[in-house]
């Protein structure tokens, strides 16, 4: 089928992809826009992967402070310095700071959960669903797809990105290295609380003014 201009500028303005990369997936899909998406950001995450093993040694290192409560320092790499400076670059690097301050990941990605953790996670999760009275034979499936949710809340690159929930770090960050084509890694980051690790002393409002009235 004949693909519009119209589509095409859509499309691009979707999702930041070359007109010529538009086209060619405007016409696969048979000018289905939802599907043109979705075939983009499958070839994406396929570019990603090819890039994956290339040194990136580059980058930034920025952060992020909300409201003087929470803030995060991150590093995300990238392959050459000439990248470090692109304007979209930066942004994704203080998106990731914001983000890891707002959902506060433990790790990176799930290689890097301790196999101490995911262990006893599988076997609290496979007690939970034999409890729940769930049939033996499926609860291993049971077990799967409860995991993929644990991974989803501790780990970076599986979390919703807080700007746009409906995809995940993990998908912004292929985008960004099909768009870039460079490799970009998310190397490490730290959050910080306010108060965390403190034990706060709870006082009875009252009775601290009734002690100043008295004293």
């Amino acid at each position: 089928m004949a693909i519009t201009a119209e589509q095409v500028k859509e499309l691009r303005d979707r999702t930041g992809a070359g007109i010529m990369d538009c086209k060619k997936i405007l016409t696969q899909a048979e000018g289905n826009m939802d599907k043109a998406i979705e075939l983009l950001k499958e070839k994406g995450m396929a570019k990603a992967a090819k890039k994956a093993g290339r040194v990136a040694a580059e980058g930034l290192i920025d952060a992020y402070i909300h409201n003087g409560k929470y803030g995060a320092l991150v590093e995300v790499n990238s392959e050459t310095d000439f990248v470090a400076t692109n304007a979209e670059f930066k942004q994704f690097v203080r998106d990731i700071a914001m983000h890891i301050a707002a959902s506060a990941p433990q790790y990176v990605k799930r290689e890097d959960v301790p196999a101490s953790i995911i262990n006893a996670e599988k076997e609290a999760q496979k007690q939970k669903a034999l409890n729940e009275g769930k049939p033996e034979a499926i609860v291993e499936k049971i077990v799967e797809g409860r995991m993929e949710k644990f991974y989803s809340e501790i780990c970076l690159l599986d979390q919703p990105f807080v700007k746009d929930p409906d995809k995940t770090v993990g998908q912004l960050l292929a985008e960004l290295i099909a768009k870039i084509g460079e490799n970009i890694v998310i190397r490490r980051f730290v959050r910080y609380e306010r108060g965390e690790g403190i034990e706060k002393k709870e006082e009875n409002f009252a009775e601290e003014v009734m002690k100043q009235i008295n004293g």
